[in-house]
């Protein structure tokens, strides 16, 4: 392209300036936005990033040094590989899902190959294979073997604690994991990323789409699927490395299901939910920019293409980047490059030492090979979407109104009833922390399920509001002060969501006599009805008489939806409670 003068990459160049304030942190892990025209402001209140989001910016960044010449944008990606890399758990090699930016802790140390997580170790092996560095390769290797190790299970990947990989964070996998299959695929370990894939396609069968998020039984956890290219991804470099026909098949059967379920008079729309077949007003920009293109390179031929594909590298998002780019000069002024993005036919030979092993040499049988190990696998048996056994018939009797998730109360046997119901169970984890899991097929009746999955959306959108505002309940604490005792007591209390933000300042700590409520063992509006009786703040205790704050997390108790309440509450633990009373 003669008329080609390098405007794009000028362009290009300038975004990538514009990007750098958003290093400048003590870690150099960046913020997770930037302004373009101003920069980091001085009030950010944000101080964490997830580990995918710093984690997946090397190809790019060395992409536009080695084509501008500027050092400082490779630079800066690796120092923020460097710095993911170092705060790895030593004991497991596992790394965390959020990381503070400013001080390097780790946030959230839940550990799997999903959402948070997965292009960091992307960007880790891709990172060697477009630049070269060795050092990328040996620490995807020892990543790898630690998540085959303590997170793989059979073809399932489940979340662990990257402090404690023997147990698990949660209880379902996420659909952003497979995209690991395709990249066990460059790393040259066939015959798991065959048996994963397999396993996510017969999910796939039985819900006509990979749900959000399902359990290891291949039920619905979340039921949303926004049309997602991982799968279709993985398909691709399947194919590409057995020449598998069933892999096509596999690509059909997805094509089939986008125009059949997902296909709309201006698009194509996400699925809200896989079990009803609702659409979301939405059509994400990967659908076109990769869920589209992996299906058309799945089923072109060489002489479709007009680029030799196989001499280009994938970035987490589909773009191409050309593997020549390892030749280039960081410290060089390069100009028109657009006529250099052609492989060079002079380029040295690969060392084979250095190269990820063969698929063709290793696995000569190809499809025959595939096959084998598809087969081993126990067919997940149902093709639908499970229902229940019991009556399916939808009473006319008018039911009772259905719990609300900003009503819900952890605890409250009639409350945990209508869970159960619903097909919800509130699991404990190893931790202490609590986390609902909604099953259809244990709920009573196809509309219990419905409102299962009802009450669900509830949590996460009020997950997300709180996430939004920076919500953040920290544990409280009820203190005791009498001349009676030796020395004050200091117990653990839970916050409330409702009435004055006790945050343990002077200017919110409230100081008065203790009165204990008559009837003592009650449960009604107490704190509404207590700050109208004049009471300066409320304590509350657990119904659960086991309950104690030394072996359980603390929880946040939910209000109602309004805010006529003025006074601070808190919660005490029922074995605490004989401090008080």
């Amino acid at each position: 392209m003669a008329w080609y003068k390098d405007e794009l990459l000028y362009m290009a160049k300038d975004l990538g300036y514009r990007l750098l304030p958003a290093f400048n942190t003590t870690t150099g892990v960046p913020y997770p936005r930037v302004n373009l025209r101003h920069g980091i402001g001085k009030d950010r209140k944000e101080k964490d990033t997830c580990t995918a989001c710093a984690g997946s910016m090397l190809l790019e960044f060395s992409a536009l040094s080695r084509l501008t010449g500027d050092p400082i944008f490779e630079d800066k990606a690796q120092h923020v590989m460097h710095t993911l890399w170092g705060k790895r758990q030593r004991s497991s090699n596992l790394v965390g899902t959020v990381i503070n930016i400013h001080t390097g802790d780790w946030v959230r140390r839940d550990s799997g190959v999903g959402a948070g997580i997965d292009s960091y170790y992307e960007y880790l092996l891709k990172g060697y294979i477009l630049l070269g560095d060795d050092g990328y390769y040996e620490r995807f290797s020892t990543h790898y073997d630690a998540i085959m190790t303590y997170i793989n299970k059979g073809p399932n990947f489940i979340d662990v604690h990257m402090h404690r990989p023997q147990s698990k964070s949660r209880n379902f996998m996420d659909a952003l994991f497979a995209f690991w299959p395709g990249l066990q695929v460059l790393f040259g370990d066939i015959g798991p990323a065959i048996k994963t894939h397999e396993m996510l396609y017969q999910v796939t069968q039985r819900h006509k789409f990979l749900p959000e998020a399902f359990t290891p039984e291949y039920d619905v956890y979340w039921g949303q699927h926004p049309l997602r290219p991982e799968f279709v991804e993985s398909t691709y470099f399947l194919y590409k490395a057995t020449n598998d026909p069933h892999y096509l098949e596999v690509g059909k059967d997805v094509m089939d299901s986008l125009q059949k379920y997902a296909r709309v008079p201006c698009g194509f729309a996400g699925i809200k939910d896989v079990r009803t077949g609702s659409h979301e007003d939405r059509m994400d920009s990967f659908v076109l920019a990769e869920t589209f293109k992996y299906l058309f390179l799945l089923f072109s031929e060489p002489q479709d293409l007009v680029l030799p594909i196989d001499d280009y590298l994938f970035t987490t998002e589909a773009h191409l980047l050309p593997l020549t780019l390892a030749n280039y000069k960081v410290n060089s002024t390069t100009t028109h490059m657009a006529s250099h993005f052609s492989p060079s036919k002079d380029s040295p030979p690969t060392n084979s030492e250095r190269s990820c092993p063969s698929h063709e040499f290793h696995f000569p049988s190809g499809k025959l090979y595939s096959a084998a190990v598809r087969n081993s696998l126990p067919s997940l048996q149902s093709t639908s979407c499970p229902t229940s056994n019991k009556e399916t018939e939808i009473s006319n009797k008018p039911s009772k109104p259905r719990l609300k998730a900003s009503e819900f109360v952890p605890g409250n046997s009639e409350h945990m009833h209508q869970l159960g119901k619903m097909g919800i169970q509130l699991v404990t984890l190893d931790d202490g922390r609590v986390q609902l899991m909604h099953s259809a097929s244990k709920a009573e009746t196809p509309a219990d399920a419905e409102e299962g999955m009802k009450f669900m959306q509830e949590i996460i959108e009020i997950t997300k509001t709180q996430q939004a505002e920076n919500v953040d309940y920290h544990p409280r604490v009820v203190q005791i002060i009498s001349p009676d005792l030796l020395r004050n007591i200091v117990l653990a209390a839970g916050p409330a969501q409702f009435g004055a933000d006790l945050d343990g300042s002077k200017k919110q700590a409230i100081l008065g006599s203790l009165v204990q409520a008559n009837p003592f063992h009650g449960c009604t509006e107490l704190a509404r009805i207590l700050e109208k009786l004049g009471a300066l703040g409320v304590i509350i205790t657990d119904n659960n008489e086991s309950s104690s704050s030394d072996t359980s997390a603390t929880f946040a108790m939910s209000g109602d939806g309004t805010d006529d309440v003025n006074i601070g509450s808190c919660s005490c633990s029922t074995r605490k409670e004989r401090f008080l009373v």
